[in-house]
């Protein structure tokens, strides 16, 4: 006879449904984005997309540079402004990199930061039941006090200990992940900083000359050139400054000793106050920092027109780059030569002089270069220009050098040229003289307001000591049980008739595991050991003791 099996069928398994695939795209976007790995490619591009802001000019920091660079490549220029490479720090590009490394460093710190507190909350794991596998692994005699003792040692070389029963864990090195967390979390802060200094911060740069009549107030009209953020507004902190005296020291081969800039300032309406800094004390004032870049001479020329009109000019002659404070500059009148008894002017007549400044000139020519950055025998090589200067044409240009369109289009022609020294005077052509007075200091000044700094500086000094603990610091355990005399582990010699002095217990079995790469534990398990076990030395390794120590494998 045949048995039939009447058991009912496993009824199938219900078909799976099918996620929606847009919430699993984002969810394995989201994934990837906040890993480790995506966080340093991001790192890296970030690196690689600030390479155009240091190679090539940038319209907010040297306009001009710009324009110079649009001269030179004129096939080139107009594709590396069209993907923003003259604005890299603000372009679409580098910003879209920007916040996603911001995003990416919050995702894997947020989730990070949860289970180190965790962590940093629970107590030290069980006691595994074989503790010889582990990589360390002795058994010395039980300490008078049983666990509390061993315990007491333990917390002592500030150990996280935990007590169960005759059992105790110990863990140590959590600085290690708070190190982790505290590098990746002053990386936000850096980014954050930047970012407080993009949107709210400022600065511009100033020369400004000694003199009364040179002073200078913190409007945006007065910088030669500024960058504000978009956050800020041009109601810039209200101060004003004038340079009374500049003091630079030098070594006799012309390099510098120190510099010393002296000046009166007057904060928001307030008492005028004398003030000092120099090029590593910047003044510090209410909303903004002043800082010394560089400093030359102004030369003061007087000229007096065919009318008998009188005009001073004092204007900075920018340095050429070498020891000796060699300066290149132009004084333009462009209002000379005005008919008092009509007041018209005749723009053919302008006047300008190009030149060269040297405070200590060679005794012989050439006159092309001074030999030392202080005064011991200035001159001042001037040329003469007269006709159009094109300053009424309202095309943007350099108060430092002439127009050279106007030069190729004949309307400024060169008249002559002369070597002055102070109080010296040259009579040109039309009976006009220009004056060679003497000179006046002046310095270049950087004004800037930036609220991430603070930021960026405890976000700097977080980075350093989180790499240290990261680096340093290595997270470990360590077991310990005591055991109960019995066979194969005789009582120890001092335990009454064959007893245990220690509430029925006389060894101890500790072990170690290291939870990282540590070269120096087995030495520090060493000591641990003696110290436990009230020995000095490795305890594992003590030949007077065979039978109541032994050491694990390595």
């Amino acid at each position: 006879m045949t048995a039939v099996d009447d058991r009912p069928a496993t009824p199938a398994e219900a078909p799976r449904r099918r996620g929606n695939p847009l919430l699993a795209l984002l969810r394995n976007s989201w994934r990837q984005l906040t890993s480790m790995r995506t966080a340093l490619v991001l790192l890296f591009l970030l690196a690689i997309a600030a390479i155009p802001g240091s190679v090539l000019p940038q319209r907010g920091v040297n306009p001009e540079d710009v324009r110079d660079f649009y001269t030179a490549n004129p096939d080139l220029a107009p594709l590396l402004d069209r993907v923003g490479a003259f604005e890299a720090f603000s372009s679409v590009w580098f910003s879209a990199i920007y916040l996603l490394l911001f995003t990416s460093l919050i995702g894997c710190i947020t989730p990070r930061l949860r289970d180190h507190v965790r962590a940093l909350r629970a107590r030290p794991p069980a006691v595994p039941k074989r503790l010889e596998r582990l990589p360390q692994h002795a058994v010395v005699p039980a300490p008078e006090g049983g666990a509390a003792a061993v315990a007491e040692t333990l917390r002592r070389r500030r150990w996280r200990v935990a007590v169960r029963g005759d059992e105790v864990s110990a863990e140590k090195g959590y600085l290690k992940e708070t190190g982790n967390l505290i590098f990746h979390s002053s990386m936000v802060l850096v980014l954050v900083g930047v970012a407080l200094g993009s949107w709210y911060g400022w600065h511009g740069n100033r020369l400004l000359v000694a003199g009364a009549d040179q002073v200078f107030c913190n409007t945006r009209q007065q910088y030669a050139e500024a960058r504000l953020g978009p956050r800020v507004g041009d109601d810039l902190p209200r101060f004003c400054m004038q340079l009374d005296e500049f003091d630079a020291q030098f070594l006799p081969n012309g390099q510098a000793s120190s510099f010393n800039a002296k000046v009166t300032v007057d904060e928001d309406g307030g008492a005028p106050r004398p003030a000092e800094f120099s090029v590593n004390a910047p003044l510090r004032l209410d909303g903004a920092n002043v800082y010394l870049l560089g400093h030359g001479y102004a030369p003061v020329i007087r000229y007096t027109d065919r009318f008998g009109g009188t005009q001073t000019s004092t204007v900075p002659f920018l340095t050429t780059g070498d020891i000796g404070l060699t300066g290149e500059g132009l004084a333009a009148f462009p209002d000379a030569n005005v008919d008092p008894e009509t007041g018209e002017r005749n723009p053919d007549l302008q006047v300008a002089f190009s030149g060269l400044y040297l405070p200590t000139a060679p005794q012989q020519p050439p006159f092309v270069r001074s030999e030392h950055p202080t005064e011991q025998n200035p001159l001042l090589d001037l040329v003469a220009y007269r006709g159009n200067l094109g300053l009424d044409a309202g095309i943007p240009g350099s108060v430092y050098q002439l127009d050279q369109r106007q030069l190729r289009n004949g309307r400024l022609t060169e008249i002559g040229a002369k070597q002055l020294r102070i109080g010296e005077s040259w009579t040109l052509d039309d009976g006009t003289t220009v004056e060679f007075v003497g000179t006046e200091r002046y310095i270049v000044l950087s004004v800037r307001h930036d609220p991430g700094t603070m930021l960026l500086l405890v976000s700097s000094i977080g980075l350093v000591l989180g790499l240290m603990g990261s680096l340093f610091v290595r997270r470990r355990r360590v077991f310990v049980r005591l055991l109960p005399a019995g066979p194969g582990l005789p009582a120890g010699p001092d335990d009454p008739d064959g007893g245990s002095p220690t509430d029925g217990s006389s060894l101890v079995e500790v072990a170690g595991l290291p939870r990282t790469e540590h070269p120096g534990f087995a030495a520090e398990f060493a000591q641990l050991v003696a110290a436990i076990g009230g020995r000095s030395g490795d305890a594992g390794t003590d030949p007077d003791a065979p039978a109541r120590a032994r050491e694990g494998v390595e």
